[in-house]
Protein backbone atom coordinates (compact mmCIF):
# COMPACT_ATOMS: atom_id res chain seq x y z
CA UNK A 1 0.00 0.00 0.00
CA UNK A 2 2.84 2.65 0.59
CA UNK A 3 4.62 1.56 -2.36
CA UNK A 4 1.64 2.40 -4.76
CA UNK A 5 1.31 5.75 -2.90
CA UNK A 6 4.84 6.59 -3.29
CA UNK A 7 4.43 5.40 -7.03
CA UNK A 8 1.30 7.60 -7.56
CA UNK A 9 3.22 10.78 -5.69
CA UNK A 10 5.93 10.61 -7.97
CA UNK A 11 4.11 10.34 -11.37
CA UNK A 12 1.99 13.13 -10.02
CA UNK A 13 5.48 14.96 -9.71
CA UNK A 14 6.48 13.92 -12.94
CA UNK A 15 3.06 15.09 -14.62
CA UNK A 16 3.95 18.31 -13.08
CA UNK A 17 7.49 18.88 -13.88
CA UNK A 18 6.24 18.22 -17.57
CA UNK A 19 3.68 21.31 -17.61
CA UNK A 20 6.57 23.42 -16.12
CA UNK A 21 8.92 22.17 -18.71
CA UNK A 22 6.68 23.43 -21.30
CA UNK A 23 5.69 26.61 -19.48
CA UNK A 24 9.09 27.62 -19.77
CA UNK A 25 10.24 26.37 -23.15
CA UNK A 26 12.20 23.33 -21.98
CA UNK A 27 12.43 20.62 -24.24
CA UNK A 28 12.47 16.61 -22.91
CA UNK A 29 15.59 14.55 -23.76
CA UNK A 30 15.92 10.89 -24.76
CA UNK A 31 17.20 10.27 -21.16
CA UNK A 32 14.13 11.88 -19.47
CA UNK A 33 15.74 15.14 -18.62
CA UNK A 34 14.68 18.88 -19.84
CA UNK A 35 16.81 21.49 -22.23
CA UNK A 36 15.63 25.09 -22.72
CA UNK A 37 14.66 25.07 -25.90
CA UNK A 38 16.23 28.15 -27.96
CA UNK A 39 14.09 30.74 -29.94
CA UNK A 40 15.27 32.94 -33.08
CA UNK A 41 15.80 36.55 -31.50
CA UNK A 42 14.58 38.62 -34.66
CA UNK A 43 17.79 40.68 -36.09
CA UNK A 44 17.22 44.64 -36.48
CA UNK A 45 16.96 44.07 -40.69
CA UNK A 46 14.13 41.59 -40.03
CA UNK A 47 12.59 44.18 -36.96
CA UNK A 48 12.48 46.69 -39.35
CA UNK A 49 11.44 45.03 -42.67
CA UNK A 50 8.17 44.23 -40.26
CA UNK A 51 7.60 47.47 -39.59
CA UNK A 52 8.07 48.77 -43.37
CA UNK A 53 5.26 46.20 -44.71
CA UNK A 54 2.65 47.34 -41.98
CA UNK A 55 3.87 50.85 -42.94
CA UNK A 56 3.32 50.31 -46.59
CA UNK A 57 0.35 48.28 -45.79
CA UNK A 58 -1.10 51.06 -43.80
CA UNK A 59 -0.06 53.30 -46.78
CA UNK A 60 -2.42 51.23 -49.18
CA UNK A 61 -5.22 51.12 -46.72
CA UNK A 62 -8.36 52.28 -48.79
CA UNK A 63 -11.72 53.66 -47.20
CA UNK A 64 -14.83 52.22 -48.93
CA UNK A 65 -18.16 54.18 -47.96
CA UNK A 66 -18.39 58.00 -46.99
CA UNK A 67 -17.96 59.36 -44.16
CA UNK A 68 -14.63 58.30 -44.77
CA UNK A 69 -13.58 60.56 -41.57
CA UNK A 70 -14.97 57.85 -39.16
CA UNK A 71 -11.93 55.70 -40.01
CA UNK A 72 -9.56 58.03 -39.22
CA UNK A 73 -8.51 57.92 -35.36
CA UNK A 74 -8.42 54.21 -35.63
CA UNK A 75 -6.01 54.54 -39.19
CA UNK A 76 -3.77 56.69 -37.02
CA UNK A 77 -3.70 54.77 -33.89
CA UNK A 78 -2.36 52.17 -36.00
CA UNK A 79 -0.13 54.22 -37.63
CA UNK A 80 1.29 55.05 -33.61
CA UNK A 81 1.18 51.39 -32.93
CA UNK A 82 3.71 50.92 -35.02
CA UNK A 83 6.40 53.53 -34.09
CA UNK A 84 5.39 52.74 -30.39
CA UNK A 85 6.84 48.94 -31.60
CA UNK A 86 9.83 50.98 -32.91
CA UNK A 87 10.62 52.59 -29.83
CA UNK A 88 9.85 49.39 -27.50
CA UNK A 89 12.13 47.25 -29.89
CA UNK A 90 15.87 46.75 -28.25
CA UNK A 91 17.33 45.99 -31.12
CA UNK A 92 16.65 49.76 -32.47
CA UNK A 93 18.20 52.85 -30.98
CA UNK A 94 15.82 55.56 -32.36
CA UNK A 95 17.99 58.79 -32.21
CA UNK A 96 16.78 62.31 -31.98
CA UNK A 97 16.49 62.92 -35.85
CA UNK A 98 13.87 60.09 -36.25
CA UNK A 99 12.24 61.42 -33.32
CA UNK A 100 12.03 64.91 -34.92
CA UNK A 101 11.21 63.61 -38.69
CA UNK A 102 8.02 60.97 -37.38
CA UNK A 103 6.72 64.24 -35.39
CA UNK A 104 6.86 66.13 -38.31
CA UNK A 105 5.15 63.83 -40.40
CA UNK A 106 2.63 62.75 -37.42
CA UNK A 107 1.73 66.59 -37.46
CA UNK A 108 1.21 67.19 -40.97
CA UNK A 109 -0.80 64.13 -41.88
CA UNK A 110 -3.28 64.93 -38.62
CA UNK A 111 -3.72 68.45 -40.01
CA UNK A 112 -4.91 67.06 -43.53
CA UNK A 113 -6.52 64.61 -42.29
CA UNK A 114 -8.65 66.92 -39.34
CA UNK A 115 -9.50 69.25 -42.82
CA UNK A 116 -10.62 66.73 -44.78
CA UNK A 117 -13.09 65.46 -41.71
CA UNK A 118 -14.35 69.19 -41.59
CA UNK A 119 -14.99 69.21 -44.93
CA UNK A 120 -16.72 66.12 -44.30
CA UNK A 121 -18.67 67.64 -41.72
CA UNK A 122 -19.74 70.70 -43.98
CA UNK A 123 -21.35 68.42 -46.59
CA UNK A 124 -24.63 67.79 -44.96
CA UNK A 125 -24.81 70.98 -44.90
CA UNK A 126 -23.50 71.65 -48.80
CA UNK A 127 -26.66 68.86 -49.85
CA UNK A 128 -28.81 70.99 -47.39
CA UNK A 129 -28.43 74.02 -49.58
CA UNK A 130 -28.25 71.51 -52.87
CA UNK A 131 -31.97 71.04 -51.84
CA UNK A 132 -32.88 74.70 -51.02
CA UNK A 133 -31.15 75.62 -54.61
CA UNK A 134 -33.22 73.79 -56.78
CA UNK A 135 -36.20 74.94 -55.36
CA UNK A 136 -35.14 78.46 -55.82
CA UNK A 137 -34.13 77.67 -59.48
CA UNK A 138 -37.70 76.20 -60.45
CA UNK A 139 -39.16 79.26 -58.60
CA UNK A 140 -37.24 81.63 -61.05
CA UNK A 141 -37.92 79.64 -64.06
CA UNK A 142 -41.50 79.86 -63.53
CA UNK A 143 -41.75 83.39 -62.76
CA UNK A 144 -40.14 83.99 -66.27
CA UNK A 145 -42.31 81.45 -67.88
CA UNK A 146 -45.51 84.09 -65.93
CA UNK A 147 -44.00 86.79 -67.03
CA UNK A 148 -43.66 86.09 -70.64
CA UNK A 149 -46.77 84.50 -71.05
CA UNK A 150 -48.28 87.73 -69.87
CA UNK A 151 -46.38 89.96 -71.91
CA UNK A 152 -47.04 87.65 -74.83
CA UNK A 153 -50.98 87.81 -74.44
CA UNK A 154 -50.50 91.92 -74.04
CA UNK A 155 -48.75 92.04 -76.95
CA UNK A 156 -51.34 89.88 -79.04
CA UNK A 157 -54.13 91.97 -77.36
CA UNK A 158 -52.62 95.35 -78.55
CA UNK A 159 -51.49 93.81 -81.66
CA UNK A 160 -55.33 92.16 -82.96
CA UNK A 161 -56.20 95.84 -81.94
CA UNK A 162 -54.18 97.77 -83.73
CA UNK A 163 -54.72 95.10 -86.80
CA UNK A 164 -58.52 95.56 -86.47
CA UNK A 165 -58.26 99.54 -86.58
CA UNK A 166 -55.52 99.33 -89.61
CA UNK A 167 -58.02 97.13 -91.76
CA UNK A 168 -61.26 99.19 -90.75
CA UNK A 169 -59.13 102.24 -92.04
CA UNK A 170 -58.18 101.04 -95.34
CA UNK A 171 -61.21 99.54 -96.09
CA UNK A 172 -62.15 103.45 -95.57
CA UNK A 173 -59.39 104.07 -97.87
CA UNK A 174 -60.83 101.58 -100.07
CA UNK A 175 -64.55 103.56 -99.80
CA UNK A 176 -63.09 107.04 -100.81
CA UNK A 177 -61.08 105.62 -103.41
CA UNK A 178 -64.31 103.62 -105.32
CA UNK A 179 -66.45 106.95 -104.74
CA UNK A 180 -63.71 109.30 -106.96
CA UNK A 181 -64.79 107.30 -109.93
CA UNK A 182 -67.75 106.19 -109.16
CA UNK A 183 -71.40 108.54 -110.62
CA UNK A 184 -71.01 110.86 -107.61
CA UNK A 185 -67.11 111.72 -108.17
CA UNK A 186 -68.13 114.94 -109.02
CA UNK A 187 -70.25 115.77 -106.01
CA UNK A 188 -68.65 116.81 -102.52
CA UNK A 189 -65.31 116.61 -103.82
CA UNK A 190 -63.43 118.53 -100.95
CA UNK A 191 -65.50 116.34 -98.57
CA UNK A 192 -63.87 113.45 -100.27
CA UNK A 193 -61.01 114.72 -99.85
CA UNK A 194 -60.92 115.45 -96.43
CA UNK A 195 -62.09 112.44 -95.60
CA UNK A 196 -58.92 110.73 -97.79
CA UNK A 197 -56.32 113.10 -96.04
CA UNK A 198 -58.10 112.08 -92.55
CA UNK A 199 -58.05 108.79 -93.19
CA UNK A 200 -54.44 108.50 -94.61
CA UNK A 201 -53.29 110.06 -91.69
CA UNK A 202 -55.20 107.89 -88.94
CA UNK A 203 -53.76 105.40 -91.28
CA UNK A 204 -49.92 106.10 -90.62
CA UNK A 205 -50.55 106.90 -86.91
CA UNK A 206 -52.04 103.47 -86.29
CA UNK A 207 -49.02 101.44 -88.56
CA UNK A 208 -46.79 103.92 -86.60
CA UNK A 209 -48.43 102.83 -83.03
CA UNK A 210 -48.25 99.50 -84.31
CA UNK A 211 -44.42 99.41 -85.15
CA UNK A 212 -43.86 100.98 -81.61
CA UNK A 213 -45.72 98.71 -79.75
CA UNK A 214 -44.19 95.91 -81.67
CA UNK A 215 -40.15 97.41 -80.40
CA UNK A 216 -41.91 98.34 -76.88
CA UNK A 217 -42.95 95.08 -76.44
CA UNK A 218 -39.22 93.48 -77.52
CA UNK A 219 -37.72 95.52 -75.85
CA UNK A 220 -39.67 94.43 -72.96
CA UNK A 221 -39.38 90.87 -73.24
CA UNK A 222 -35.46 91.46 -73.93
CA UNK A 223 -35.43 92.92 -70.42
CA UNK A 224 -37.58 90.25 -68.63
CA UNK A 225 -35.10 87.48 -70.43
CA UNK A 226 -31.99 89.61 -69.09
CA UNK A 227 -33.75 89.73 -65.52
CA UNK A 228 -34.45 86.40 -65.48
CA UNK A 229 -30.81 85.11 -66.50
CA UNK A 230 -29.38 87.42 -63.49
CA UNK A 231 -31.00 85.61 -61.57
CA UNK A 232 -30.83 81.71 -62.96
CA UNK A 233 -26.94 82.21 -63.98
CA UNK A 234 -25.69 82.45 -60.09
CA UNK A 235 -28.08 79.74 -59.17
CA UNK A 236 -26.99 77.46 -61.70
CA UNK A 237 -23.34 77.80 -60.82
CA UNK A 238 -23.91 77.60 -57.04
CA UNK A 239 -26.28 74.23 -57.81
CA UNK A 240 -22.86 72.75 -60.39
CA UNK A 241 -20.60 73.53 -57.17
CA UNK A 242 -22.66 71.95 -54.52
CA UNK A 243 -22.75 68.71 -56.89
CA UNK A 244 -19.08 68.66 -57.57
CA UNK A 245 -17.87 69.42 -53.98
CA UNK A 246 -20.62 66.61 -53.01
CA UNK A 247 -19.74 64.20 -56.06
CA UNK A 248 -15.61 65.02 -54.73
CA UNK A 249 -16.24 63.57 -51.46
CA UNK A 250 -17.94 60.32 -52.67
CA UNK A 251 -14.16 59.41 -53.11
CA UNK A 252 -11.55 58.52 -50.19
CA UNK A 253 -9.71 61.58 -50.48
CA UNK A 254 -7.53 61.19 -47.81
CA UNK A 255 -5.67 58.00 -49.31
CA UNK A 256 -2.81 60.08 -51.44
CA UNK A 257 -2.59 62.43 -47.86
CA UNK A 258 -2.34 58.81 -45.86
CA UNK A 259 0.51 57.21 -48.54
CA UNK A 260 2.37 60.44 -48.40
CA UNK A 261 2.55 59.98 -44.56
CA UNK A 262 3.52 56.28 -44.53
CA UNK A 263 6.61 56.40 -47.64
CA UNK A 264 7.43 59.92 -45.56
CA UNK A 265 8.18 57.16 -42.54
CA UNK A 266 9.50 54.13 -44.43
CA UNK A 267 12.04 56.87 -45.77
CA UNK A 268 12.78 57.75 -42.44
CA UNK A 269 12.59 54.17 -40.65
CA UNK A 270 14.87 53.63 -43.36
CA UNK A 271 17.75 55.94 -42.55
CA UNK A 272 17.75 55.35 -38.79
CA UNK A 273 18.63 51.49 -40.16
CA UNK A 274 21.47 53.16 -41.96
CA UNK A 275 22.49 54.87 -38.75
CA UNK A 276 22.12 51.98 -36.72
CA UNK A 277 23.77 49.43 -39.03
CA UNK A 278 26.41 52.17 -39.21
CA UNK A 279 26.71 52.40 -35.21
CA UNK A 280 26.84 48.90 -34.86
CA UNK A 281 29.97 48.40 -37.15
CA UNK A 282 31.69 51.40 -35.33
Amino acid sequence: MEHRLRTRANREHSQQHEKKAKATGQKRRSGGSYMFEEKHAPTLEETVDKNLNRLHSLGSQKFGISPFSQHFNRWLWSLRDILSELDSNPNISVDDQFEKERSQILANVEIKLEERRRNEASQEETIKSLSDMKPLLEQIEEEYATRIKEIEKQKNSEFNRLSRSIDDIREELDRISRMKTGIFRGILKNAREQKESEATQRLNSAERELTLATQNFTSEQERIRNEYETKKQPVIDRIDNQQTEIKSQEIDGSLEDRRGACEALINAVNALLQRNLQTKNT
